[in-house]
């Protein structure tokens, strides 16, 4: 268990520091933040591991902070190293430098280089890549086509980013000319604070792998280690930077990565027992970094600050950022490769005799010859798993198709079940619409025969009654009472007797027997009127039935209409899917046959590489017959000489 290195650099100064302003002061490792006057500011002191004051080179820095992270690379230990800090303090300088002042990238390629051709036991393959990180989304700088790369994990090779174009080198030369292609791709911008900002965080990784020389054991271990050097974009703050549209949103993505990766550093600076959940996944950049930052890896932070006191919050944020991960630990540890995962050990077998009769003239050719192959078979790896990834993508687009067919299927023969309860429906509609006439036909018979109806529902009215008034709608065969209350007992007089009236009883006449006769017709007409009245009541109960029957036929029928579309539309959909599916298989069997040619080239490669060899093979041959007659000849030159030299003498 180790904890993360951190270094802390001051950049140089732009403006003339005007008296009475708050300052940084260095002493030793310590930095603190003191008044005009001198005297410290309580609270605001941080102490590091190194601190560079302005006058500090990138050749110090990495001597003194990076250097052994390099060694421990070649050694088989991951490592990582990134500058952190404010936009415009120095980050992109300090890890990558100008040709006066290299940074801390390009001395660790040469550095990288130098040690390993000094190592003579080991074998060593080196392979590099080049990426960024803009607006969390991965792009890679050493090939414009790749855009927009996922992140994967695998238990052989961990988090990576899958389709990532990776060369193999062998010169810190040939890295430096794809370093200078990746900048060249790179997302950069103009801001009031900085002329060149960077707008993206770019990850720089080196693969190192090495095995013994003098190993013939088919279970020899390999070692692999993975280099990161990271260059981060820089803290923002809008008022400052004037940053707007394109500008704008670039600095929020910026912001947002660094306050994940903030948040990060809180988590894994806790005690294990209290350390919650740690929100790796929250970001392009700390999923990526997640073994450097609390995994197997020896990690170095150099964060980059302002002097300036227009910078004291920014630099006062940076310091606490710088506090916090200091208190990080990692375990790194050697990492092994027993099976065939290694790309060195897989090739290793195959250009082994190439590489002891790589002799003589013909030496820098055929080295070239073999990175060439091994480039090749590299990319034609890289291919193939590019394949096999959109091989694997398009069989989960295909299942989820055959599935959506079966859900549309399911949905189909719901609809015919429906339209065949549709057709039963629509029999039992042409028996209510028979009824219906039945109905409106007797209702117009009803009408019709009036008083003649052979089968009334109600009873007959009774005759007598005192209290009930008949109905009125026709008038009645005698005179109209008088309005004023007379002495005559008729029904008036009952009904005013029955709501409390008082009259003398012994002084009323009863109605004549005329009268009483005609009340009484008048009475029966009446019920006979109720009865008709009854009869069309109910002929009018039945139509509106047969209205209401009738509008839930057109809502059925306007329900059926709506599910035929809904059929033909899923019809379509059906259709269509089919269609598509029929693609799809198109495409895979195009896939499959792009697999088959590079297949092909691939067996064509090798059977070149097998060419290669017989031709060396015999050219080691004819070498050595060639050797042999040298010797033969000079041995049998030397006797002559010999002989010759021993006759003058004599």
């Amino acid at each position: 268990m180790e904890k993360i290195s951190v270094a802390v650099r001051f950049r140089p100064s732009i403006a003339e520091e005007a008296a009475g302003e708050r300052q940084w002061r260095i002493e030793d490792n310590r930095i603190s933040l003191h008044r005009p006057l001198g005297t410290p500011i309580s609270g605001i002191s941080f102490a590091f591991d190194h601190v560079f004051e302005q006058s500090s080179t990138n050749a110090s820095v990495y001597d003194i902070l990076i250097k052994s992270i390099i060694h421990a690379a070649i050694n088989g230990f991951n490592g990582t190293a990134f500058a952190y800090g404010q936009t415009s303090s120095g980050k992109t300088f300090t890890m990558n430098g100008s040709q006066l002042d290299p940074g801390i990238i390009p001395q660790a390629v040469r550095d990288i280089f130098d040690t390993t051709h000094m190592i003579t036991d080991r074998e060593f393959l080196v392979r590099v890549s080049y990426m960024e990180i803009y607006n969390e989304e991965i792009n890679d700088l050493l090939s414009l086509g790749n855009q927009r790369l996922p992140v994967h994990e695998s238990l052989e090779r961990g988090v990576y980013v899958a389709g990532l174009r990776e060369e193999i080198v062998n010169s810190a030369d040939q890295v430096l000319e794809l370093i200078k292609l990746g900048e060249a791709n790179r997302h950069v911008g103009e801001t009031n604070m900085n002329v060149r900002s960077s707008r993206s965080h770019t990850i720089f990784r080196m693969v190192i792998e090495s095995s013994a020389k003098d190993s013939t054991s088919s279970v020899d271990a390999i070692r692999v280690s993975v280099l990161n050097l990271v260059d981060l974009a820089g803290s923002e703050r809008i008022a400052k930077t004037g940053a707007g549209g394109v500008r704008l949103k670039e600095g929020k993505h910026i912001n947002k990565s660094l306050m994940i990766l903030g948040n990060v550093i809180n988590k894994l600076s806790e005690n294990g027992k209290h350390r919650a959940h740690i929100p790796y996944r929250d970001s392009k950049l700390t999923r990526i970094l997640q073994p450097a930052l609390g995994g197997n890896a020896k990690t170095s932070i150099i964060c980059t600050v302002a002097p300036e006191e227009v910078h004291i919050e920014e630099t006062k944020g940076t310091l606490q950022f710088a506090s916090r991960a200091k208190r990080i630990t990692n375990c790194a540890q050697v990492n092994e490769v027993l099976t065939d995962a290694a790309l060195l050990k897989r090739q290793k077998q195959e250009i082994e005799e190439l590489r002891r009769k790589l002799q003589g003239q013909h030496s820098e050719v055929l080295e070239q010859v073999i990175l060439k192959q091994r480039n090749d078979m590299h990319k034609s790896e890289l291919e193939r798993e590019k394949l096999a990834m959109e091989l694997q993508e398009e069989r989960k687009s295909r299942q989820a198709l055959e599935h959506h067919m079966g859900e549309q299927q399911r949905r189909i023969d719901y609809l015919n079940e429906l339209l065949a309860s549709n057709d039963a429906r629509k029999l039992v509609q042409g028996t209510i619409h028979t009824h219906s006439s039945y109905e409106e036909m007797s209702s117009r018979n009803c009408m019709s025969q009036g008083n003649t109806f052979t089968t009334p529902i109600f009873k007959a009215m009774p005759d007598q009654f005192v209290v009930k008034r008949s109905n009125h709608s026709k008038a009645f065969d005698s005179s109209p009472l008088p309005e004023n209350f007379t002495n005559t007992a008729n029904e008036d007089l009952w009904l005013q007797l029955n709501k409390g009236f008082r009259t003398d009883l012994d002084a009323l006449q009863m109605t004549p027997n005329v009268r009483y006769r005609a009340a009484q017709s008048n009475d029966t007409s009446i019920g006979t009127d109720l009865e008709e009245w009854n009869t069309k009541e109910r002929c009018l109960n039945l139509a509106s039935e047969c209205k209401l029957h009738a509008l839930q036929v057109d809502a059925l029928k306007e329900q059926y209409d709506m599910l035929e579309r809904k059929y033909s539309q899923l019809r379509e959909e059906n259709s269509s899917l089919v269609q598509t599916l029929s693609n799809s298989n198109h495409d895979v069997v195009v896939l499959k046959a792009q697999k088959d040619e590079l297949q092909k080239d691939l067996n064509y490669e090798r059977e070149k590489m097998r060419d290669l060899k017989e031709e060396i093979r015999l050219f080691g041959l004819v070498f050595a017959e060639r050797e042999c007659l040298l010797n033969s000849l000079y041995s049998k030159s030397k006797t002559m000489i010999e002989n010759f030299s021993s006759s003058q003498i004599i």
